[in-house]
C-alpha cells in the first residue's frame, strides 16, 4: 500500500516538473514563431537569408529566426525601419534565440512584402563566415 502511495507521488510529481520548452535550434522553432511565406507573399526560402519565422506580433523588426535548408537555424535577423535609424533610436537588448552570435552583418533593403518600409536588415550569425553558404543557394 505504501508502495503504491509512493509510485502515485512520485508519477504526481514528475507530471508537475514543466517540460522544457523547446529549443529554436531546427526548424520549426516553437510557437508563437511562423513561417514568413505563410503570412505574406515570400519563397518558403529565401537565397541568401534561409527559411524564415517571426512571431506576427514582433513585425515589422523580429527578430526572424532564419534556417538552411537542413533545418539547422543559422541566423537571427532584425529588419529596423530606416525612418528609426533617422531618428537616431537606440537597438537594446536584440537577442539571439540561437545562442552564441559568430559574426554580424547589417545592410540596406528597399522593402519587400511584410516589411514594405526601406530598413536595414542586422544579422545575428549563428555560423561561421564559411557556413552561411549553407543559405546562399
Amino acid at each position: 500500500m505504501l508502495r503504491s502511495a509512493l509510485a502515485a507521488t512520485a508519477a504526481l510529481c514528475l507530471m508537475a516538473i514543466p517540460a522544457k520548452a523547446a529549443e529554436p535550434d531546427h526548424a520549426p522553432p516553437p510557437a508563437p514563431y511562423q513561417k514568413v511565406s505563410e503570412l505574406v507573399r515570400l519563397p518558403d526560402f529565401l537565397p541568401g537569408m534561409g527559411q524564415l519565422f517571426v512571431d506576427p506580433k514582433t513585425l515589422p523588426a523580429g527578430p526572424f529566426l532564419a534556417y538552411d535548408h537542413n533545418g539547422r537555424l543559422v541566423s537571427t535577423i532584425y529588419m529596423i525601419p530606416l525612418s528609426e535609424m533617422n531618428e537616431h533610436k537606440r537597438l537594446n537588448d536584440l537577442a539571439a534565440p540561437g545562442g552564441r552570435v559568430d559574426h554580424v552583418d547589417m545592410y540596406y533593403n528597399a522593402g519587400h512584402p511584410g516589411v514594405e518600409v526601406p530598413h536595414y536588415h542586422v544579422v545575428l550569425w549563428h555560423v561561421s563566415k564559411a557556413d552561411e553558404a549553407s543559405v546562399a543557394r
